[in-house]
């Protein structure tokens, strides 16, 4: 196991049953590398424990004026030096190396997690917290794996210290290993308190952490209401509570390190009035005795790392929880298809398989959309219509929930992965722009049917080509070649619509999925994108949500959903000339002005 392994060709199928069973799966996972790290631990470990036998001996040869016996404490104290120093360097290298390996692998699960479930995921969790688990917790988790060998090699250490002076010095020896066991368990009945206290704090922490993201995100509207004075008071409160929180946790912390100090302490005394009255008695040698008192002041070294342990698996556990919750989601069947009813494993490597075609249909609500024809639908429920979009993508909001869309009569979800996005594109309400050029943006995988300046002119990207060639400073003008910063804030969101429909375009899937993906420009814009995106995907399965007439009009097909459920077909005029729950959407209208033309209606 070594750095340069990284990233794995395919990271595994984590545990995702509890946070304690995903820890024990990284460690199983590194068992080669945590090896490596406990024997040289050992090396340095046993290194450490014997130096007190080299400085007995030498006290031992001055006292009875042996030169030899000099010389051999001499080379003892040699060889335990160079074995210090080598196994110090290596168990650093290779703890290290657990860290990073875990740390690396818990991100490529939650990179592949996110992958496969797209914008999904921030249906199921918040994005805050995963980007807290992909940082902050992959830190503690990879805290734990590398603390987990050098705890084993401290423990063995003490084990083998505790035998050796058993076996050196019988008097002395069964003295400090009764004692020992008693200090390395002590501070057991103080961790969990510890625990909870670490975990108010944390919480308490992503609560003053959230409240400061929203209100740096909505600084603007706080400022033109006079807001940032309530808000801050808010955070000063919010901040003060985790002040609080963390010197209530620390003075636990303090107390198990003060323990850890004083019982050692303790021992310590035991052993020298113990050893100082049995070498006035002639019964151990001043040697014997400095070398026991040594032994016992090197073993509060490895005894740190009870406390390290200890403070590691607190802080690790609810992070390998949440890190365990993210990476327990799945799409609602497994790649072969069959309905498992739970959260599936991770998938492993993407497959191909051949990408189904024909009618796109949803058993659940009954909408269907002809192949190769342009069908919008209408949902008075904006959250409705992006669930129902994001199922006729293939991800069903719950495992064992509401049945696949199918594709040609095939279930997307059942479909591998890669297939399934092949198949079919989903571009929500709010897609996102990645940071890069305009070529990177739009060099995503396609069919390469579409060219990147076909899609743009069909979204009518023509401002923005103009806005990114002003702004251009190190590309001679060229737009394709500017940078567009994160999230493309710099752009405006009608700017930022039409880009994310122009990359929708390019990859030319066989079903296209849009949500709302006029909404943030004005009506003449918006009539000539709808125009430009039926021109272009003539001949292809097109579905958009949308309430907007201009779009709808254009619609070779036109499909009313309510209350989850298809409830009326046909063209836009025809039902909105028919269909009162039609119109009330469209046009906006109160339910007294509906009914006054229901009236109008029957009276004519």
């Amino acid at each position: 196991m070594q750095i340069r392994d990284l990233p794995y060709t395919d990271p595994g199928e984590p545990d995702v049953r509890s946070g304690p069973r995903f820890l024990l799966w990284l460690g199983l996972g590194q068992l080669s590398g945590q090896l490596k790290s406990l024997a040289w631990g050992l090396l340095h470990q046993c290194g450490i424990a014997g130096l007190p036998l080299g400085v007995g001996v030498a006290v031992q040869a001055v006292i009875d004026r042996s030169g030899a016996r000099l010389a051999l404490a001499g080379g003892i104290i040699a060889v335990l030096g160079v074995a210090i120093a080598v196994g110090d360097t290596m168990l650093h290298r290779t703890a290290v190396t657990n860290w990073i390996t875990a740390a690396a692998r818990v991100q490529q699960l939650l990179a592949r997690k996110t992958a496969e479930l797209g914008s999904l995921l921030t249906r199921r969790v918040a994005a805050g917290e995963v980007v807290a688990v992909s940082t902050g917790d992959v830190e503690k988790i990879g805290w734990f794996v590398e603390a987990l060998s050098r705890f084993a090699a401290a423990a063995a250490a003490l084990v083998i210290i505790c035998v050796g002076l058993v076996l050196y010095q019988p008097a002395l020896g069964v003295v400090v290993a009764v004692g020992v066991p008693v200090l390395a368990l002590a501070v057991l009945p103080l961790l969990p308190p510890a625990t909870r206290r670490a975990d108010v704090q944390r919480e308490k922490a992503g609560r003053a952490t959230e409240l400061a993201s929203d209100t740096v995100a909505g600084l603007r509207v706080l400022r033109g209401i006079g807001g940032e004075e309530l808000f801050l008071a808010r955070y000063r409160e919010a901040s003060q509570e985790v002040r609080g929180a963390a010197v209530r946790s620390a003075r636990m912390w303090s107390l198990i390190s003060a323990v850890q100090v004083l019982l050692p302490g303790l021992l310590l005394i035991v052993v020298v009035w113990y050893g100082a009255a049995l070498a006035r008695d002639g019964r151990i040698e001043v040697g014997e005795l400095v070398t026991v008192y040594s032994a016992v002041t090197l073993m509060l070294y490895p005894l740190r790392h009870f406390e390290e342990i200890a403070m590691a698996y607190s802080f690790s556990r609810p992070s390998a929880r949440r890190a365990a919750r993210v990476l327990a989601l799945s799409r609602a069947t497994d790649p072969s298809g069959t309905d498992t009813g739970v959260p599936s494993r991770t998938e492993g490597p993407s497959r191909t398989a051949p990408v189904p075609s024909g009618d796109l249909y949803d058993p659940a609500s009954g909408l269907l959309a002809p192949e190769g024809r342009f069908t919008a639908v209408v949902c008075g429920d904006p959250d409705a219509a992006g669930r129902l979009a994001e199922r006729l993508g293939g991800h069903t909001a719950e495992a064992g929930g509401l049945p696949s869309a199918l594709l040609g009569q095939v279930a997307l979800d059942g479909l591998p992965l890669d297939t399934a996005r092949a198949a079919v594109l989903v571009q929500d309400k709010d897609p996102v722009l990645l940071s890069g050029t305009l070529h990177e943006l739009l060099d995503v995988p396609a069919s390469g049917k579409v060219a990147p300046d076909e899609a743009l002119a069909a979204a009518q990207c023509d401002d923005v080509l103009d806005a990114l060639a002003q702004a251009s400073v190190d590309s001679d003008g060229d737009p394709m070649r500017t940078r567009i910063t994160e999230r493309g804030r710099s752009l405006s969101g009608g700017q930022r619509q039409r880009l994310a429909l122009a990359r929708s375009l390019v990859t030319d899937p066989e079903v296209l999925v849009l949500d709302e993906p006029t909404s943030a420009v004005d009506s003449h814009t918006e009539s000539r994108v709808a125009g430009g995106v039926k021109r272009l995907r003539a001949g292809r399965t097109t579905v958009v949500f949308s309430s907007s007439p201009l779009l709808l009009d254009l619609a070779d097909r036109v499909v009313l959903v309510h209350d989850g459920e298809v409830a009326a077909v046909g063209l836009h005029r025809e039902l909105l000339r028919g269909d009162a729950r039609y119109r009330a959407v469209v046009t906006r209208e109160t339910d007294e002005e509906t009914n006054a033309q229901d009236a109008w209606e029957e009276t004519a």
